[in-house]
């Protein structure tokens, strides 16, 4: 997604060329993922000659409301207090990041 996100369209050899200086990359396992993605209404696509071209439907913010919803509803009993508690007391916080939630929530009281 995130490379759909960075060039709003792309193939799926578009996509593994831009993952592969990452790691090596299998076409097929990003083909499926694509149609995966288009199933669930992440990404749609266009033909291009032979070539399906992807683009997102939705944008990064609305992928992470989503995947944030599900996670606190599979794992934290749709609790977002649980799953800040989790990450407070699990996860390395750099000291500028606190402070901004501790303002976040000072604000919220």
């Amino acid at each position: 997604m995130t490379v759909l996100w960075e060039r709003s369209s792309a193939t799926v050899a578009d996509i593994v060329g831009a993952l592969e200086p990452q790691g090596p990359v299998n076409y097929s396992t990003v083909q499926t993922l694509l149609r995966i993605l288009e199933k669930k209404g992440y990404v749609a696509h266009s033909k291009s000659g032979r070539a399906f071209v992807y683009s997102p439907v939705i944008d990064q913010q609305q992928a992470r409301r989503h995947a944030l919803s599900h996670l606190l509803t599979r794992l934290f009993n749709g609790s977002p207090s649980l799953l800040v508690l989790n990450i407070l007391e699990h996860e390395a916080i750099a000291p500028d990041e606190l402070k901004r939630l501790k303002q976040l929530l000072d604000k919220g009281e």
